[in-house]
This record gives C-alpha cells, structure tokens and sequence, in this order.
C-alpha cells in the first residue's frame, strides 16, 4: 500500500518556522516528507534536514519524496523523544529549527493490516514502531478494569468509559479479544442507541485512547519538549501541530515555563529562584486550519498549531 498522508497546516507551519536557507532543521514525525520537502525547498546547499520517523514505512516514503534534496537530508528511524541523542551522533548540538505533526498518518489509519482501524476486522496492533513487541491486544487483554477506565476516560474522553472497560473484561473472561471487528461490537453494545447515532464512530475514543496509551504518546510529548527547546539555536523555532487536547495543553504549559519559569511567589518585589527565560511564546492562541483546509482534508479538523521562539 502506497504511504500517502496529506500534511496538515503545512503552509502555517512552514511560515512560522522561518527557515534560515543555511540552517538545520528537524522533522521529528517525518511521516510522509510534506512538511520536509517544504524545508528542503527553502534551504541551499549549506542548510540540511534531519528527518525522524520510527515507522518503517514513513522512512521509505520519506526517502522517495525527499529524493532530490538526498545531499542535505539525513534520516533516522527513532523515536522523536530520541532527538538529542541522535544529533548528537551526527555530531550536532543545536538546530535552527523543530516540527513535530502528533497525528498519525492517513497511511496508519487506513492501512488495515496495522490494526488501527475500526472498519475492518483486522488483529489489534495500533504499534507506530513494528519493532516494540506490545501490542493494542495486550492492553485490552491485560489491564484492569480501573486502568482501562483510566485510558479511555482521560485520553479518548469518552462518557461511557466505565461501561466499556467493565464490557471489556466481561468479554474476555469468555476469550481473549483478539481484533479490532470484537472490539469494536463490545464497544457499540457499551452506548446506548441513541448515542450511537451522533459524534462519529462510536469506537473512535476508545481506538484513541488505547493507541495513545500504547505507543506511551503523552509521556514522550512531556518528557521531550524541554530538550528540543534548549537545542534551538538563537531565534530557532519550534512548531508542533497536536490534535488532542490534552497534547495540546502539555504544549501550552510546557511552552509557557520556558517563556516565564519564575518559581518566586507574586509578592516578590525582584526575581530570587534565578530562573531565566528561554525565549517567547508566539502563537498566545494556537493557530487553527482554515476552511479551505477543513473542507479539503477533514482529518485537519481537530489540529492545533503552537509556536515557541529561543531566545539566548
């Protein structure tokens, strides 16, 4: 199957990132190359791209679009939460530039074999690295009630959760749940009808969820933002597209420490903790897609833009 995903908010994105023509940039979620070829078209021979992707099939696509810029890109297969370490093998300590797009790619979803779909009946995977061994099925098979509960309240934002953890375990003391055609009846008869009728597919929040928690999403996003932010050159721009509220709350409090870190209680008269700003938020509201995006591509729906500036 052909690796297509159409980049959202690209032109904003690439706007906003103010690509410096001899500068080095990172694309931590490369997926299919969009928002790196609109790099790549703005740097010289000097300037180069590293491009991170830990799914084998976005470094393929990524390395075919990115064909006729080969001299001034390097990519990687890792983890985004990797970065640091990784240039730092490349012999580079600070960059010019970041993005990160948090969706999963079109090719994720509608490649029916890598089990993150809830249209067809396929073995739960949802992995976005085929290297690590858990899978979906092991969550939905292995959690608690409490956990699952947990997971599908707090990352799918679902107002059935309890009902569909506690249908969950039902089912599996029966047999294991194997796929995602099993999950997906367990969670429609956990809504009741008339629910079912509105807001999309009823089994989109739980797929959510369980994907979030099993490629460990929210965490990398927490545990990363801080060093990408210290390897930014003076002026270098990071730009991260989210499309989940809670990613992008981790973005805007996360952004905001490193615009104001003063611990100092409000009475102080002058700053005593010694904390220093890193730079500037730019975008105080994140920038949304436009109409003519929304219209054209619908998964842009829920994307979010934020944008933070170093400054040394």
């Amino acid at each position: 199957m052909e690796f297509k995903h159409k980049s959202v908010l690209l032109e904003e994105t690439i706007q906003n990132l103010k690509v410096k023509p001899d500068g080095i940039y990172v694309d931590g979620t490369l997926g299919g190359g969009g928002h790196a070829l609109e790099v790549c078209r703005q740097l010289s021979a000097k300037g180069s791209l590293i491009g991170i992707d830990q799914d084998d099939a976005a470094i393929d696509a990524a390395g075919n679009r990115l064909r006729e810029f080969q001299d001034r890109v390097t990519i990687i297969r890792s983890n985004y939460c990797n970065m640091k370490k990784e240039l730092n093998r490349h012999g580079i300590t600070s960059v010019d530039g970041i993005v990160l797009d948090l969706g999963v790619s079109s090719y994720q979803l509608d490649n029916a074999q890598r089990g993150f779909t809830y249209r067809e009946d396929v073995p739960l995977d949802m992995r976005m690295d085929q290297r690590n061994s858990r899978t979906a099925k092991d969550i939905v098979n292995t959690y608690s009630e409490q956990e699952l509960f947990r997971i599908i309240r707090d990352y799918g934002e679902d107002r059935f959760a309890k009902n569909i953890a506690k249908n969950i375990c039902a089912a599996r003391m029966e047999k294991p749940v194997e796929t995602t055609g099993e999950l997906t009846e367990i969670i429609k008869k956990s809504i009741p009808a008339k629910m079912r009728m509105t807001g999309g597919h009823p089994a989109k929040k739980t797929f959510q969820a369980i994907r979030i928690e099993l490629n460990q999403e929210l965490e990398v996003l927490k545990n990363s933002l801080d060093d990408m932010i210290d390897l930014l050159n003076d002026e270098g721009r990071i730009c991260v597209i989210t499309f989940h509220s809670l990613e992008d709350r981790i973005v805007k409090t996360i952004f905001r420490r490193n615009e104001n870190p003063c611990t100092c209680p409000p009475d102080f008269p002058v700053c005593v903790c010694g904390k220093k700003s890193k730079g500037k938020v730019i975008t105080r509201k994140p920038i949304l897609p436009s109409e003519e995006e929304l219209e054209e591509n619908t998964r842009s729906k829920s994307a979010k833009l934020r944008v933070f500036e170093r400054m040394l």
